[in-house]
Protein backbone atom coordinates (compact mmCIF):
# COMPACT_ATOMS: atom_id res chain seq x y z
CA UNK A 1 0.00 0.00 0.00
CA UNK A 2 2.88 2.76 1.09
CA UNK A 3 4.20 1.95 -2.73
CA UNK A 4 1.27 3.06 -4.07
CA UNK A 5 1.24 6.62 -2.10
CA UNK A 6 4.60 6.95 -2.60
CA UNK A 7 5.00 8.83 -6.02
CA UNK A 8 1.38 10.88 -5.33
CA UNK A 9 1.50 14.42 -4.42
CA UNK A 10 0.05 15.33 -0.31
CA UNK A 11 -2.98 16.53 -1.34
CA UNK A 12 -4.23 12.94 -3.08
CA UNK A 13 -3.50 11.23 -0.10
CA UNK A 14 -4.76 13.94 2.79
CA UNK A 15 -7.59 15.29 0.50
CA UNK A 16 -8.59 13.86 -2.43
CA UNK A 17 -8.36 10.14 -0.85
CA UNK A 18 -10.99 10.92 2.32
CA UNK A 19 -12.96 12.61 -0.02
CA UNK A 20 -13.44 9.52 -2.31
CA UNK A 21 -13.93 7.53 0.54
CA UNK A 22 -16.62 9.73 1.98
CA UNK A 23 -18.49 9.85 -1.13
CA UNK A 24 -18.42 6.14 -1.36
CA UNK A 25 -19.09 5.46 2.27
CA UNK A 26 -20.85 8.06 3.39
CA UNK A 27 -24.56 6.39 3.37
CA UNK A 28 -23.17 4.12 5.29
CA UNK A 29 -21.09 6.02 7.75
CA UNK A 30 -24.09 8.28 8.34
CA UNK A 31 -26.24 5.08 8.89
CA UNK A 32 -24.27 3.98 11.76
CA UNK A 33 -23.99 7.44 13.38
CA UNK A 34 -27.68 7.78 13.07
CA UNK A 35 -28.23 4.45 14.43
CA UNK A 36 -25.76 4.73 17.60
CA UNK A 37 -27.30 8.50 18.11
CA UNK A 38 -30.53 6.75 18.02
CA UNK A 39 -29.66 4.34 20.45
CA UNK A 40 -27.90 6.48 22.72
CA UNK A 41 -31.38 8.57 22.52
CA UNK A 42 -33.08 5.86 23.53
CA UNK A 43 -31.00 4.87 26.07
CA UNK A 44 -32.00 8.19 27.95
CA UNK A 45 -34.89 8.54 27.63
CA UNK A 46 -35.19 4.80 29.13
CA UNK A 47 -32.87 5.77 32.23
CA UNK A 48 -35.25 9.34 32.63
CA UNK A 49 -38.32 6.58 32.46
CA UNK A 50 -36.99 4.09 35.17
CA UNK A 51 -35.33 7.17 37.53
CA UNK A 52 -39.03 8.67 37.20
CA UNK A 53 -41.03 5.49 38.02
CA UNK A 54 -38.62 4.51 40.93
CA UNK A 55 -38.68 8.59 42.42
CA UNK A 56 -42.87 7.77 41.78
CA UNK A 57 -42.92 4.34 44.05
CA UNK A 58 -40.41 6.02 46.52
CA UNK A 59 -42.24 8.80 47.08
CA UNK A 60 -45.73 6.77 47.32
CA UNK A 61 -44.05 3.87 49.24
CA UNK A 62 -42.83 6.92 52.06
CA UNK A 63 -46.13 8.57 52.14
CA UNK A 64 -47.82 5.56 52.93
CA UNK A 65 -45.87 4.45 55.53
CA UNK A 66 -48.47 4.31 58.25
CA UNK A 67 -50.35 2.11 56.10
CA UNK A 68 -50.10 -2.15 56.16
CA UNK A 69 -47.39 -3.78 53.88
CA UNK A 70 -48.62 -5.59 51.00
Amino acid sequence: MREIFTGLPWWVKWIAVPVIALVVFGGLIASVVGFVIGLLFKLLVFVALVGGLVYVVRKFMSGSSSRSDW
